[in-house]
């Protein structure tokens, strides 16, 4: 396994990822719900991504547009009515175990969900495809690819919880309701362009 070919993948990828619409959603699900829940969803998430890149190389880049986009606009759309119909992810002192449980396997596929569909045929997808292809060692490209979108996932996540500290939690709710609704938006013009 290539140490340089890991690095490379990992820096490249975590800097092409972090202006991506990806990251701000990954920022409106970590300021909404528990970060546990969103990270392991967008982890797997993006696994799955980085091994169809790895393995179909550039052959993703060539599905069509128009369904991915429309697809990837219908989440971000039914995250936003969640996300304002919602009065309280994180569950009151007395509400009982199961469905805490049951409310984090939700967030955790919401999260794997909008991850995965918005991810197919991205820069970081393609760049992960194309470098695989250049260093010829696709288990060093899809550490270092996995690596660097979990690290920029992470920080999202991580940076959305911290802004529960400077704005309170019904603003906030609302301004990421209405967040997933322009990428709802712009998921649906970019489909129909």
């Amino acid at each position: 396994m290539s140490l340089t070919a890991l690095l490379t993948s990992f820096l490249v990828i975590l800097l092409a990822e972090l202006p991506d619409k990806t990251m701000l959603a990954c920022v409106v699900m970590g300021s909404r719900y528990r970060p546990g829940p969103v990270f392991i969803g967008a982890a797997c998430g993006f696994a799955v991504q980085v091994a169809l890149a790895v393995t179909a190389g550039g052959l993703l880049g060539l599905l069509p547009h128009r369904p991915v986009q429309l697809a990837a606009g219908a989440l971000f759309l039914g995250g936003a009515v969640l996300l304002w119909r919602q009065r309280n992810a994180y569950g009151s002192a007395d509400e009982a175990g199961e469905e805490t449980r049951r409310r984090s396997l939700t967030v955790a596929f919401v999260a794997f969900a909008v991850v995965f569909t918005a991810e197919f045929g991205d820069l970081t997808q393609i760049l992960t495809a194309s470098l695989a292809a250049r260093y010829h060692d696709p288990l060093a490209v899809g550490i270092g690819a996995a690596l660097g979108l979990w690290a920029a996932a992470g920080a999202a996540i991580v940076g959305g919880r911290s802004l529960l500290k400077l704005i309170p939690l019904t603003w906030l709710t609302r301004c990421a309701a209405l967040a997933m609704l322009v990428l709802a938006g712009t998921s649906a013009a970019a489909a129909l362009s």
